[in-house]
């Protein structure tokens, strides 16, 4: 990959996670989506400020779903 794709890629996903940061799903994202690229679900992740100003994303720790846990992806409408 050069070096033009693997800096869009780059701003590509922080973009991606400031959304989720802000705890909004990617649109056109699943949850599955996102953990096949290796980023974390709404929620899982938060946004803290350094004394010098800057930001800090911070994961926290992922949610386990079990076998017994039944989540449903379908939308509210």
């Amino acid at each position: 990959m050069c070096l033009a794709c693997e800096e869009q890629d780059y701003f590509f996903q922080l973009r991606l996670v400031d959304q989720i940061a802000r705890g909004e799903m990617p649109e056109g994202f699943t949850a599955e989506d996102l953990t096949n690229m290796g980023l974390p679900q709404p929620g899982e992740i938060e946004i803290t400020h350094a004394p010098d100003g800057s930001v800090i994303y911070r994961q926290k720790a992922p949610v386990r779903r079990g076998p017994d846990n039944f989540v449903c992806d379908s939308p509210d409408e």
